[in-house]
């Protein structure tokens, strides 16, 4: 399924199977994630495309053929393939462990053919091995939605009480982390939204509520995943002093202006930026012994673009996943 221009709906291609080069594996797609970056990429928020693209970044499958100078994986393994698909390794980002920030990376999907396709081509050293306790579909997800929430939740830093705004993919699988370390979660979902409140107390959030409201007792941090600029100050208005309020998502819409007291106190206000090989190492070892269950809605593959709207109008339940 290609995206051919920003605004207009995914088409349906045949294409030749690739080969890998050197350091790429060919993957045989069993499962793909879709996320919000899949649906800011065709609504056309995100900059500069490579076009046409094959969006996916959220990629369950088995390598079927390796490129030659691959070395750590062999053919027959199931991996995961992330957003962040390709770092130089050189770069001053790259060296001090930040390769999330790489000057020249690329990503999955946005300017490298991605998953929404019956095979995909990716960097060996950005493929990841997969519990076994995890079924294709239930384990798509956790490759974005719950890397980038795992990544949320750490940049928060230590919260006893930490607010999530925007109940979707990532919300639902950092609610059962955070809930399994001990913390309290207080879930903001579109107001009057009783079923997704009820969805979050069920997965462990002792509070519920809609993102107008403020919660019953201030929060240490606060976690963003909708694009809506007008959580922030909401976020901000929620937390005590000193907490800290991250925006996990890409793209957002303009943050309305606000007054300094809402920051004021040493509150903190930052953004996450894509992952780290070594999230992905740190939270695929985690899932499973929580273990962090994911909720899906399957799609057939030709169905991508019935998925993204389903998506963009708040009826996915969890989170959506193609299957080729």
């Amino acid at each position: 399924m290609v995206l051919h221009a920003p605004g207009t709906p995914l088409r349906l291609e045949s294409r030749e199977v690739p080969e890998p080069e050197d350091y790429q594996v060919l993957v045989r797609v069993r499962a793909c994630g879709v996320c919000r970056t899949d649906l800011h990429l065709v609504d056309g928020d995100l900059p500069d495309p490579r076009l046409p693209v094959v969006p996916g970044h959220q990629i369950v499958g088995e390598i079927v053929a390796t490129g030659g100078r691959v070395q750590e994986i062999v053919a027959g393994e199931r991996v995961g393939v992330p957003w962040l698909g390709w770092t130089c390794g050189a770069c001053r980002f790259c060296l001090s462990g930040r390769e999330n920030l790489c000057d020249r990376a690329l990503f999955m999907g946005y300017q490298l053919d991605g998953g929404y396709a019956e095979y995909a081509l990716a960097d060996a050293r950005f493929c990841f091995r997969l519990s076994p306790e995890y079924p294709d579909l239930q384990a798509a997800p956790l490759l974005c939605a719950g890397l980038i929430g795992f990544r949320t939740l750490r940049l928060a830093g230590d919260p006893e009480r930490v607010g999530i705004y925007g109940f979707g993919a990532a919300a639902h699988i950092v609610t059962q982390v955070a809930a399994w370390e001990g913390r309290h979660v207080y879930a903001f979902t579109r107001p009057g939204d009783e079923a997704g409140q009820q969805f979050a107390r069920d997965l462990g959030a002792v509070w519920a509520g809609g993102s107008d409201a403020l919660p019953p007792e201030a929060l240490d941090a606060a976690l963003i995943f909708a694009p809506v600029g007008s959580l922030v100050p909401a976020a901000l208005r929620a937390v005590a002093r000193g907490g800290t309020v991250v925006c996990g998502g890409i793209h957002m819409s303009t943050i309305p202006a606000f007054s300094y007291e809402l920051l004021w106190g040493e509150r903190i206000l930052r953004s996450v930026a894509n992952l780290t090989r070594q999230d992905g190492e740190e939270f695929l070892a985690l899932a499973p012994r929580i273990p962090v269950r994911t909720t899906i809605q399957e799609y057939r593959l030709t169905e991508a673009n019935s998925a993204l709207n389903d998506l963009r109008s708040g009826r996915v339940r969890g989170a959506a996943v193609l299957v080729p």
